[in-house]
Formats: structure tokens, C-alpha cells, sequence
């Protein structure tokens, strides 16, 4: 039998007990992209479309467990972070990541639940920046998270600029990197024009572009931010540029918030398989 092999891509993350965000978004993104999910779990929530009820940490030895075991054996193209509630965690990930050279590295700084519920210590905040992002090669906060991370408040698409540039210039007083990382600032919270969705890609040469998208008139949303961070992430393993992983990634998220899938008593989950939805109704 002739053998196939494919890119990977590392997700580490927390697991979500309802499916639609974190580790379970993540392997689902990656598949859809015809390339190879391993994973690290961060942290166990008990959650749903309504709300998280309890986090546990992973400890942190079984953190690096994990990432060693998935570099030592398949050794990913790309790798996304996502939720990372504890500094401990936040400095094994780092090292870990350092020892094995990893590269093309995405980070998503998932602070709140689309629910609204806290999903990172105070601690692990400072860790992020001064660990993890100067590692990244993009970072995808969105604008109540870029607002944290730049004390810029976002109240108009302009400031969304002002913001990334203040995150760059945090990252630099924090860490002295030799490049800071690209920065997507995602626009998906309404702002000006209530029919569009634009996201500003802050490249590390101070180069600005927006990346413009209309709004999906949808309210189940759970699972975004992971999802388009782990399409990033696929695009980097293609070897895609910064720029055309972040519009692909984009164009992929609009197709799975425009399918319209509801599930859930919430925010329900997106349609990640939507490349292969209609064919599994002919089929069936």
C-alpha cells in the first residue's frame, strides 16, 4: 500500500466539554484543512454554549509531557496556543517550545469566553507577553483583548491601529525581541459600519493593512477566535505568507459562521465541516 504523509499542526489549548471552542475547534479546523491535528491540553473546563462553570490547570510537568512527546515523534509545521490560564504553564510552553525550535507560531490570547466568563489569571497575562509573544509569528487578540494588552481603549476602527502599535511597543519593553510578531486586531465587535467585520493586520515593519470582510448576520459565535487562529496556523504550514494565511483563514470562518449552524441554548458553535456538509446531506 503506498504511504501519504501530510503537515501537521500543534494545538495547545484548554478542552472544551461542548465542542465548539479550544482544543476541540482547533483539531476540527486543522482537519478541515486536509492536514494533521496533534494536541496539548492546558487546561479541562466544564462549559457550554451558555457559560463556563469550572476550570482545572493541567499541571504543568504534563504539559511539557505533552508537547515533548508530539515534537519527538510528529513533528508539527506550525503550532497555536490558545487558552493558557497560569504563568507556570505560560513559562513550560515557552521553554519547551524554545528547546524544540519550533516555528510558525500563532498565539491567540484568549482572556474572556465568548459567554463573557474569565478564562486567565492575572499572572498569566505579563507571562504572555513576555514569554510567548515574542516567540509568535502572529497574534490574534481581539479588540477587548487588544484594549488590555495595548491600555488603548477601541472605540472607532482607528484606534484599532493605535492599539497595535501600542501591543508592539509593550512587547518590546517587556521582552527586547529581535522582531516583534505580526498582529491580526480582529474587528468582529461592531465597530463603525455595523456591516462589516474588518480585521487590521499589523505586520512587524509597522506595515498596516485591513483585511475587509462583510458581517455575518449570525449570533452563535462560540469558537471564533480559536478557529481563525488555528486556520492561521494551517496557512503557515502551507507555507503561506503572514498576510495570505490571515485572509484565508478569514475567508474559511466566514464560511463556517454563514452556514448558520445552531446548536445550543447560547452562543452555539460554528460549522467548521461546511466543506463537507452538503455532500453528507446528498449522501444521506
Amino acid at each position: 500500500m503506498e504511504r501519504t504523509s501530510k503537515a501537521s499542526v500543534l494545538t495547545i489549548a484548554g478542552s472544551d466539554s461542548s465542542g465548539g471552542a479550544g482544543i476541540q475547534a482547533d483539531i476540527k479546523t486543522i482537519e478541515a484543512h486536509g492536514l494533521f491535528a496533534t494536541s496539548v491540553i492546558t487546561a479541562i473546563t466544564a462549559q457550554n454554549t451558555t457559560g463556563v462553570r469550572s476550570v482545572q490547570d493541567v499541571e504543568p510537568r504534563i504539559v511539557r509531557d505533552q508537547i515533548d512527546a508530539v515534537f519527538e515523534d510528529i513533528r508539527p509545521h506550525a503550532v497555536k496556543i490558545g487558552m493558557v490560564s497560569s504563568a507556570e504553564i505560560v513559562a513550560v510552553i515557552a521553554e519547551a517550545l524554545r528547546h524544540h525550535h519550533a516555528k510558525h507560531i500563532v498565539v491567540d490570547p484568549v482572556m474572556v469566553a465568548t459567554s463573557g466568563s474569565a478564562l486567565i489569571k492575572t499572572d498569566a497575562v505579563q507571562a504572555l507577553e513576555e514569554e510567548l509573544f515574542p516567540m509568535a509569528q502572529v497574534i490574534t487578540p481581539n479588540i477587548p483583548e487588544a484594549e488590555a494588552l495595548s491600555d488603548v481603549p477601541i472605540a472607532q476602527v482607528d484606534q484599532m491601529i493605535e492599539a497595535a502599535w501600542g501591543i508592539a511597543a509593550r512587547i518590546r519593553a517587556v521582552s527586547s525581541p529581535k522582531e516583534v510578531p505580526a498582529i491580526l486586531v480582529k474587528g468582529g465587535h461592531a465597530l463603525g459600519d455595523a456591516k462589516q467585520a474588518d480585521d487590521l493586520l499589523f505586520q512587524p515593519d509597522g506595515t498596516v493593512t485591513w483585511l475587509k470582510g462583510e458581517r455575518i448576520d449570525n449570533p452563535n459565535t462560540h469558537g471564533t477566535g480559536c478557529t481563525l487562529s488555528s486556520a492561521i496556523a494551517c496557512g503557515l504550514a502551507e507555507g503561506r505568507d503572514v498576510e495570505s494565511a490571515c485572509r484565508a483563514a478569514k475567508a474559511y470562518l466566514t464560511e463556517a459562521l454563514a452556514f448558520g449552524l445552531d446548536l445550543g441554548q447560547g452562543s452555539g458553535p460554528l460549522e467548521h465541516m461546511w466543506r463537507f456538509s452538503g455532500e453528507v446531506m446528498q449522501d444521506s
